[in-house]
């Protein structure tokens, strides 16, 4: 099967900028959209065209069907990549892409539809015999029924916004008499944030790990697992730092996650590129969380481990190729770790837009830096304030670490204030190096402090965790 010949890339960024790469190497045209306050970007620069498609606002851009689906006929577009964020988990999209004759390089529109509601997806999976967090069946339909569910799994409980992620409509809830309180304020979050109320209760398991496994599925319906990465560093459920392999796994551990992972897939007929998102407890219980029906931001960690190159299989599966490898051939090597650079001021969590004045990224043996920043470039504020990802791989997790360090000391960004100090510490961090974290880890320690009670993301164009 022939691959396409020109390529729509529905997104901005660093993201943007990687998927123009692949395109190159692939052979295939990229066409840029961009807002009106980014014809200087570095994706508009790459891209082989180039079209505006409305205001800063991400609503009347990035966001915009009609704005992007008309960008791809006047330029004859034949597929659009979605990127992460933004329209990439909209399945009204998927499906306007099809009426247009477009293929949409992603999973299908009822995968995507599946995935942004948890309470079903945990049906799904529970139907399937894959372990899920003890909770409700589906979404609480009233406050008697949190109330019953509740009492039955036993405190503390969590509140899950069913459409949401990225902690936004969650709530804990340790005691009976903060119930009515909390699912009042957790609905109205999720309301607010997704525009549906609806949510589930699940029993709250502390000290976790968070921990996802990237799958690839073709349209025959082989799906192959390529390890797992481990998200627990986190800020108010945002991941920050992303490592692979998890330093609590073993070969029995990594077997057993990574067939979940397939299975998981396979319950809900998966195509293209994925991840499956689980919770560890303590005693290494595997629990499904969520799938997340996109390339992820963190897709570099696993790239850097396995040598398959991610998004050029998204592009494959969606031209009808089959997939390039067997789960044989998959073979992880060293230890690699990410670390997500934002403008943002490291104290207050707050982003830290404006105009970059130098930038020198790190090199050497083992780094890779996948961002669109450079001098000159005024950082704007109308979209998530990542701007680099900084990704290291080693032999072992010990000289990954001592690379990154490398790295980030060697990392000049200056204009704005960017995240790079407050990772400095987190890898001095005892604890750290020891691989002795979990997903309340910053809640503990005093320079996680400062990172609960602010959010970075304006507009939402980055994924959520």
């Amino acid at each position: 099967m022939a691959l396409f010949k020109k390529i729509l890339i529905a997104n901005r960024g660093e993201i943007a900028v990687r998927i123009i790469r692949a395109c190159k190497e692939l052979g295939i045209k990229a066409v840029a959209v961009f807002s009106d306050i980014e014809r200087e970007a570095l994706h508009v620069r790459y891209a082989d065209e180039a079209i505006c498609i409305g205001p800063a606002n991400s609503a009347q851009s990035y966001m915009n069907i009609p704005a992007i689906l008309s960008a791809a006929d006047v330029t004859d577009s034949e597929a659009i990549h979605p990127g992460y964020g933004f329209l990439s988990e909209n399945p009204h999209f998927t499906e306007a892409c099809a009426t247009s004759g477009i293929t949409f390089i992603g999973p299908t529109a009822e995968n995507i539809r599946i995935g942004g509601d948890k309470a079903k997806a945990r049906q799904v999976m529970k139907r399937r015999g894959i372990p899920v967090v003890p909770g409700s069946d589906g979404p609480l339909l009233s406050e008697e029924a949190a109330f019953k569910t509740a009492k039955k799994i036993g405190f503390p409980v969590l509140f899950k916004a069913s459409a949401g992620g990225g902690g936004r409509g969650m709530r804990v809830v340790r005691e009976e008499q903060e119930l009515e309180q909390a699912f009042h304020m957790a609905q109205r979050e999720a309301l607010a944030a997704f525009g549906n109320g609806e949510l589930y209760v699940e029993k709250y398991l502390p000290s976790i790990r968070h921990i996802e496994v990237q799958i690839i599925a073709d349209a025959k319906g082989d799906v192959i697992h390529l390890g797992e990465r481990d998200c627990s560093i986190q800020r108010r459920h945002q991941k920050l730092i992303e490592e692979s392999p998890s330093p609590i796994s073993t070969e029995k551990f990594r077997k057993r996650i990574g067939e979940l992972a397939i299975r998981a897939a396979k319950a809900m007929k998966y195509r293209n590129v994925g991840t499956i998102e689980f919770i560890v407890d303590q005693e290494q219980n595997i629990y499904f969380m969520e799938v997340n029906t996109r390339v992820q931001v963190e897709h570099p960690v696993t790239e850097e481990l396995t040598d398959v190159d991610i998004i050029k299989e998204q592009i494959r599966i969606a031209a009808g190729m089959p997939l390039s490898y067997k789960q044989s051939q998959i073979k992880a090597v060293g230890h690699a770790i990410e670390c997500r650079i934002n403008a943002e001021d490291p104290d207050k969590f707050i982003p830290s837009p404006g105009r970059i004045t130098f930038y020198l990224p790190p090199g050497g043996p083992g780094v890779r830096v996948d961002s669109a920043a450079y001098a000159g470039w005024l950082v704007p504020p109308h979209y998530d304030s990542m701007i680099a990802k900084l990704i290291v791989h080693g032999k072992t997790r010990e000289e990954a670490i001592a690379r990154m360090k490398r790295a980030l000391d060697e990392f000049r960004i200056e204009g704005i204030k960017t995240t790079i100090p407050f990772h400095k510490k987190i890898f001095d961090h005892p604890d750290f190096i020891k691989g002795n974290f979990n997903t309340d880890f910053l809640e503990k320690i005093s320079i996680g402090k400062a990172c609960n009670g602010h959010s970075a993301s304006v507009n939402g164009d980055v994924e959520k965790s």
